[in-house]
């Protein structure tokens, strides 16, 4: 057991233990309940030892759970001792965040939760718009940091997750046997867009651009509502969607690619700070539902 105990794991890992429910933690932590699982697993893996049992609907600690407990506790409170002894946890001032609106709703919770326990004395700004319009708003000293899928043909962004891009449906509905298949995708400059119709192509399936839009949740509407196909990565199937596959017609698609870009004129220690949490709450974060990204 050489890697370290996470202290957001552990701080999860005490929500479960005084709420008595993962439901109940995830809301006290401002998680999924999927992250809230996934953390737990990492956490068991880490200590080697089970530290839950089950006990009806209530999550109920093993003896090595209550002993992680004790010192789960102690870590954390030190942790925290720790951050107010030095200057940098009482960095202030304003940092600007863009983030496509694709993957707002899934990351920003666990994000500014974490910045915020960490420098509270610190103004957050979040810019939501595609990862292009993020890119300019760089290059123009706009904003300080972009989380951004990956447009290496732009600028060369910090690769710090990567996901499946997977062709969806409605589970309702029968879009996906339409000739010409409708699709559902983002604007002309996305590269999932392009991505989608050459790969059509490249298998001779006739389609047609049925919807065409910026904003995440008018693609995921259109595919939810039955109207359309899309493509989105797989932390953004959301309820009521499913996933097609190479059996039904759909070839394979190259993976979402998602990374970090820092302002090249200026860069903050509040940025970097930023920088450190966005990457760090993202590594906690499970495969669960979201939206698509430009």
């Amino acid at each position: 057991m050489t890697a370290p105990l996470d202290i957001d794991q552990l701080r999860t890992f005490i929500a479960i233990a005084e709420t008595g429910s993962f439901t109940r933690a995830a809301e006290v932590v401002h998680k999924t309940q999927s992250a809230v699982s996934m953390q737990m697993k990492r956490l068991e893996e880490r200590v080697e030892r089970p530290i839950f049992a089950r006990d009806g609907r209530a999550s109920k600690l093993t003896e090595d759970g209550e002993r992680l407990l004790d010192y789960a506790r102690r870590i954390v409170k030190l942790n925290a001792e720790a951050l107010a002894a030095f200057s940098d946890a009482e960095l202030s001032g304003c940092v600007r965040l863009g983030v496509p609106d694709d993957y707002a709703d899934r990351y920003l919770p666990e994000i500014m939760a974490r910045f915020s326990r960490v420098y509270p004395g610190a103004e957050l700004t979040i810019f939501c718009e595609p990862s292009l319009d993020l890119i300019a708003r760089l290059d123009a000293s706009e904003i300080d940091l972009a989380i951004v899928t990956s447009c290496e043909s732009y600028r060369a962004s910090e690769i710090f997750r990567q996901e499946r891009l997977m062709w969806v449906t409605s589970n309702r509905h029968s879009a996906h046997l339409e000739v010409p298949l409708p699709l559902a995708l983002g604007r002309p400059t996305c590269d999932w867009r392009k991505v989608a119709m050459e790969s059509l192509d490249s298998v001779g399936r006739s389609h047609r651009l049925l919807f065409s839009s910026g904003n995440a949740g008018a693609i995921s509407a259109a595919v939810l509502a039955g109207l359309a196909v899309s493509v989105l990565p797989t932390s953004g199937l959301r309820p009521g969607m499913r996933a097609l596959t190479p059996a039904e017609g759909f070839p394979e698609l190259p993976p979402c690619r998602i990374g970090l870009l820092r302002n090249p004129h200026n860069r903050s220690r509040l940025a970097e700070a930023l920088a450190g949490h966005i990457i760090s709450s993202l590594d906690n974060l499970s495969q669960g539902h979201s939206v698509a990204a430009e």
